[in-house]
């Protein structure tokens, strides 16, 4: 699929849009001329950014379900409501080619062959200062690592085990400018990174380190670091996810995933900064050889790590990829991760959880989610926490050890991570994006990953 832009009507043969506020709900019909596909819209003063997202997606599936080919839009009354904001144009193309999306690698195609919109047309004022044509470019570059994220995301773990990642990305990365190095097991037991190792462990396919480099800056210049959790299945190792948890655990490196397509992104858009992603990449699985509720580990930042549950193993990879960011002399570092069910039950799955110190990045994280559509929200980092975590027989657990057992999940897992940041601490920020990994019914995209949060993490960037 294509968007152009055009100043006058379209000479090809396409179908209208209009929009209206009197209909009962979407239809397709003819004027007599021409296609018409009227879509229902609230009143002008009730649409906000978020919904209008969700409604441009709605065109392109209400377009699909009719197998209409070509689209013609009239810009100005596509934005005819008040309280959308600024940068449209790359909103448009965002929604546009992440609603188009669907992850067909695994079906056979019909007979009749697929359906896809091939053009969607907007007709533009030259004077309208809502339209930019360099945001929806920019819109379109984000939109497709979006739905790249996705496919990553959506392959099934026996098709994207920790190898496999890492032969993507090396495939993704050809002739752009990132420098890709990877480490293998024995490279990473000589760091001492026994969270990666340990967690790895029980699976028959090895674990990687990959560490991806982007310099837009000058090489004075410290980067941002991007850490993204990489377990390509996680069948929760000895203590075994119960059936059907365990169906959508070849997402729990969307984290992974998510900054793999950031720094993509921010090659592509030619970035003026330096940017680190480093992802570590193991399975979950269980096995003799795998770790045990119980065990200690000695990290790589030396922290003996008590295992009160082999299913909280996101936190131990993550644990040794944070010490190891310290060796960029980052200016900040993100992580993104999968990490816990209880942020999806504090938030729901319309939102990630996001955790810093830092009140200036917590407030430009806010205002970025608002602006991209990758909503947050900020859940506390208190001190009081960390007691909640203390070991028994190490110096920290990867659960909550006293008090109400389970009881604020997903502060208690940033607590830990925090412990391991500590050398950057008050540039450092924890995204939790379980309740975002997979879309929710009415937002209109396509079932499975969901992308979050590599809209986020580009405007952040920017």
């Amino acid at each position: 699929m294509k968007i152009t832009v055009l100043e006058k009507n379209a000479k090809k043969e396409c179908v209208r849009v209009v929009f209206s506020e009197n209909i009962g709900g979407n239809r397709f019909c003819s004027d007599g001329k021409r296609g018409i596909l009227e879509m229902k819209v609230p009143k002008k003063e009730e649409m906000t950014r978020r919904q209008w997202i969700v409604f441009v997606r709605s065109i392109i599936l209400e377009a699909k379900k009719h197998k209409i080919d070509r689209l013609e839009i009239i810009w100005k009354d596509l934005v005819a409501f008040d309280k959308l904001g600024n940068d449209l144009a790359k909103i448009f193309a965002e929604a546009v080619y992440m609603a188009d999306y669907e992850f067909r690698k695994y079906k056979k195609k019909p007979e009749e062959g697929w359906h896809n919109i091939a053009e969607v047309i907007l007709l533009i004022n030259k004077k309208d200062k809502t339209f930019v044509r360099q945001n929806l470019r920019r819109g379109a570059t984000i939109a497709k690592q979006v739905n790249f994220c996705r496919d990553l995301a959506n392959t099934p773990g026996a098709d994207m085990t920790p190898i496999h990642l890492v032969s993507v990305v090396r495939k993704m990365i050809k002739g752009t400018a990132l420098k890709l190095r990877v480490l293998d097991e024995k490279q990473m037991r000589r760091k001492k990174m026994n969270g990666v190792l340990t967690v790895g462990q029980g699976s028959s396919v090895q674990s990687r380190f990959i560490i991806l480099e982007y310099a837009g800056a000058g090489e004075n210049t410290k980067p941002t670091v991007l850490v993204g959790k990489g377990v390509t299945f996680d069948s929760g190792g000895i203590d075994t996810k119960p059936h059907p948890h365990g169906l959508e655990m070849m997402m729990d490196m969307s984290g992974a995933a998510a900054v793999v397509a950031t720094i993509l992104v921010a090659e592509k858009l030619g970035l003026k900064k330096n940017i680190v992603a480093l992802i570590p990449a193991v399975e979950n699985m269980p096995s003799g050889s795998s770790v045990r509720p119980g065990d200690i580990i000695t990290m790589m930042d030396g922290t003996h790590v008590e295992v009160g549950h082999t299913d909280a193993e996101g936190r131990l990879i993550l644990a040794d990829a944070l010490t190891f960011a310290k060796s960029f002399n980052p200016k900040q570092v993100i992580d993104v991760a999968t990490l816990t069910g209880a942020a999806m039950v504090a938030l729901g799955e319309r939102a990630s959880a996001i955790f810093t110190d830092n009140e200036e990045l917590a407030q430009k994280t806010i205002i970025s989610a608002e602006k991209t559509g990758d909503d947050v929200w900020r859940l506390p980092l208190w001190d009081e926490y960390a007691a909640e975590i203390a070991g028994t027989y190490g110096d920290i657990a990867n659960i909550r050890t006293k008090g109400q057992s389970g009881a604020g999940g997903a502060i208690t897992a940033a607590m830990f991570l925090k412990n391991f940041a500590k050398d950057y601490v008050d540039n450092w920020m924890h995204i939790d994006i379980a309740p975002t990994m997979t879309a929710v019914f009415d937002e209109n995209l396509a079932k499975g990953a969901k992308g979050s949060p590599v809209r986020l993490l580009v405007e952040l960037l920017s």
